[in-house]
């Protein structure tokens, strides 16, 4: 039970529940889901991100569990991480590795060519909309670049980790790059387990949703 202030008016009352209202509807809008090991349960629960993952898959032709599976490993689906820091003398928080931050892990570099190619100007990069448009336009670029089929999560990732360029030299074939291949063949187990279960339930997900115009 809140306890108001004697000084609080019923008008005042009603702000303060409002406002209060939409700042737990945003946080919840932020938080990953609870569940990541199920496609269905994740978009059952984020039920906003099922349509721009659709719009993504058809406006640059990757699988949406593909792209979904690569998320996952990059961020675990959290808004706005970070890589982590560096730490001097084993507490000491030193720099980041790179730039990269938000569902998709992309570089402030990369974001911009993905911005200026779209015209999406006003993409960012902890916003799930975008990220996952992010994620797709990536994979078509590396379909271009680097012969890669768009269902081929295991070189999709590959790719999405070196760069089309180092993607193209092999250099995950590095001696201290295993680590990068078994993380692919994480991606791709996922994105199959992904790609069974959306297969149950993108039917129930594609029928039109209401409440107060929301979704």
């Amino acid at each position: 039970m809140l306890a108001f202030p004697q000084c609080f008016s019923s008008h005042r009352r009603a702000k303060f529940v409002l406002l209060s209202a939409l700042l737990l509807l945003l946080t919840a809008c932020v938080t990953a889901p609870t569940k990541t090991d199920n496609i269905c349960f994740i978009f059952k629960e984020k039920k906003r991100w099922y349509k721009p993952a659709s719009a993504a898959a058809k406006r640059w032709d990757s699988p949406i569990p593909v792209m979904m599976a690569i998320m996952y490993y990059e961020s675990r689906f959290q808004h706005n991480v970070k890589p982590p820091r560096k730490k001097y003398l084993g507490f000491i928080p030193g720099p980041r590795p790179s730039n990269a931050t938000g569902y998709s892990q992309a570089l402030k570099s990369t974001w911009r060519d993905y911005q200026r190619d779209t015209r999406r100007r006003r993409a960012d990069r902890t916003r799930f909309s975008d990220a996952i448009d992010f994620v797709g336009w990536y994979n078509n670029e590396s379909r271009q670049k680097s012969s890669i089929a768009s269902n081929d999560a295991y070189h999709l990732y590959l790719a999405y980790h070196e760069g089309h360029g180092g993607f193209n030299q092999r250099s995950f074939d590095a001696k201290n790059k295993g680590w990068l291949k078994r993380v692919a063949v994480k991606v791709s187990g996922r994105a199959k387990t992904y790609s069974a279960q959306l297969a149950q339930c993108e039917q129930s997900l594609r029928k039109k949703r209401w409440f107060f115009g929301l979704f």
